[in-house]
């Protein structure tokens, strides 16, 4: 069976970018097709593999934005010309299911969500952008709506990484998929009961990550925190932040893993497709505090490896710290939980999918 890998971009790392190396594990032949690549920004696995980038990437070696090519991702990916091959596995959570797929070829698509920017998070993509823009944003929406829906017709089957996803398949696309979590590589944390009193946030730093929640709960309950990460709101983020608030970015995955295992509890105030992040401050068998909605419905189990708080606002997380801060949990009870979203279990799943899809449609 000859596989094809897709994928939206390539200019840095994070969790459906581990999904893409994940795909390659169980399919080490395979090429992994994406519209711009940055091979600096990636991990160094990349190195031993080969990546085919659209002609979006032109002559040059790196690309490290991908965002300026949307408008021109859709014909991109129509226009590539994979392979021969037997299955098309795409990972995409914007243009990549668009790809044109080689004859006889069967279309899976691993879904992230779908496309969050046209769908779910229209309305406040919208609102983000300058009223002089958001004519033409709402116009560049609609079409890309329009090609997303379009291509659903060359997709045979959907696996969503999430149920929460899975609903937005459903809703957006009314089709039928079956959930796959993403893996995580469990092996790279350790359990630990050692606590050094602060709480943690591990992520981008973008708005509907909701950080500036966790910022105002701790400045007002006077609670270290720490922030590990970077990105857009960095400068607003740092602003609001108090004397017990404490940022850090640059650092290694080793050096990561060290802080959820020095932590009191993880929060996780933000609403997330799946979340990655609380499955790794779990592997290290501690607690996460976690907005009631998304992906986090499927990995933490509210009052037994974390606690959960039903409204989005400062009150309610403050309330739920000190809630947390009144309970005991089983850190090797978490640290077994967070272990079946192993990298191992996920390969498995996706490699058994794959194989009864392809002989399904070898029958037909």
């Amino acid at each position: 069976m000859k596989i094809d890998i897709v994928h939206d971009w390539l200019t840095n790392m994070g969790g459906a970018e581990n999904v893409v190396l994940y795909f390659h594990d169980i399919y080490k032949d395979a090429k992994i097709y994406t519209s711009v690549y940055c091979p600096t920004n990636l991990s160094e696995k990349f190195n031993d593999i080969e990546v085919v980038p659209s002609s979006l990437q032109g002559n040059k070696e790196e690309i490290r934005n991908h965002k300026s090519f949307f408008p021109m991702m859709p014909g991109a990916f129509k226009n590539f010309e994979l392979e021969k091959c037997d299955v098309v596995l795409t990972s995409s959570s914007s243009c990549a299911k668009m790809v044109k797929v080689p004859e006889g070829a069967i279309h899976i698509v691993y879904c992230h969500t779908p496309m969050r920017y046209a769908w779910s998070a229209y309305k406040e993509y919208v609102k983000s952008v300058s009223l002089l823009k958001r004519p033409l944003v709402r116009i560049l929406l609609h079409w890309m709506r329009k090609q997303d829906l379009e291509s659903n017709k060359h997709v045979d089957y959907f696996i969503a990484n999430s149920n929460e996803v899975k609903n937005r398949i459903k809703q957006y696309y009314n089709r039928d998929s079956v959930v796959i979590h993403p893996g995580v590589d469990i092996s790279r944390f350790t359990c630990t009961e050692d606590d050094d009193g602060y709480y943690l946030v591990v992520s981008r730093f973008v708005k509907y990550k909701r950080i500036d929640l966790a910022i105002e709960a701790c400045n007002r309950l006077k609670k270290p925190l720490i922030i590990i990460g970077d990105g857009d709101e960095s400068k607003n983020l740092k602003k609001i932040a108090g004397n017990t608030v404490t940022f850090i970015k640059g650092i290694s995955q080793e050096e990561i893993a060290f802080y959820y295992s020095r932590c009191r509890a993880f929060l996780f105030p933000g609403e997330e497709d799946f979340g990655i992040t609380p499955v790794e401050a779990m592997a290290s068998g501690k607690p996460v505090i976690a907005f009631s909605r998304g992906g986090a419905l499927d990995t933490v189990i509210n009052k037994k490896t974390g606690l959960f708080f039903k409204n989005q606002t400062v009150e309610c997380l403050c309330q739920a710290i000190l809630e947390f801060e009144t309970m005991e949990f089983d850190h090797q009870a978490i640290r077994k939980h967070a272990e079946q979203f192993d990298v191992p279990i996920f390969e498995q799943k996706i490699k058994d999918f794959v194989e009864k899809c392809y002989k399904e449609n070898k029958k037909k």
